[in-house]
């Protein structure tokens, strides 16, 4: 992130002593022929400094991008851990229930097995 602003800041540099060369240029008290001849300097200096410029954000863009891409690959590593313990917890959750309804329905057949026998021993007794 730094590095990007780095890109933008040292492009807005350039692009500030470009505006500022050319309006001392023609602010500044001078002959008209070297006006123009160092305006016409400046001009031919205007497609290399446009093109270091645009290298410089190219490089910019390039780490930015690869910096995302390596972001989005650790999130999503991240999400897929997390996926992963969910399931897991899931299933360790569904085995502890199934245990559970399996003991409650075992106690409640002992219970109905224990009421029935009270049931025969009173109808015996009668």
């Amino acid at each position: 992130m730094s590095n990007n602003r780095s890109g933008v800041f040292i492009g807005g540099l350039m692009l500030g002593a470009t505006i500022g060369a050319l309006t001392g240029l023609l602010v500044a008290p001078r002959a008209g022929r070297d006006t123009r001849k160092l305006l016409k300097k400046s001009a031919d200096a205007l497609p290399e400094l446009a093109e270091d410029l645009s290298t410089s954000v190219q490089i910019q863009a390039d780490r930015l991008s690869a910096n995302a891409l390596r972001n989005w690959d650790e999130t999503l590593d991240r999400l897929r851990d997390a996926i992963a313990a969910g399931i897991d917890a899931s299933q360790r959750e569904s085995q502890v229930l199934k245990r559970q309804n399996a003991v409650e329905t075992q106690s409640a057949a002992s219970q109905s097995v224990e009421n029935s026998d009270s049931v025969s021993q009173r109808l015996e007794r009668s």
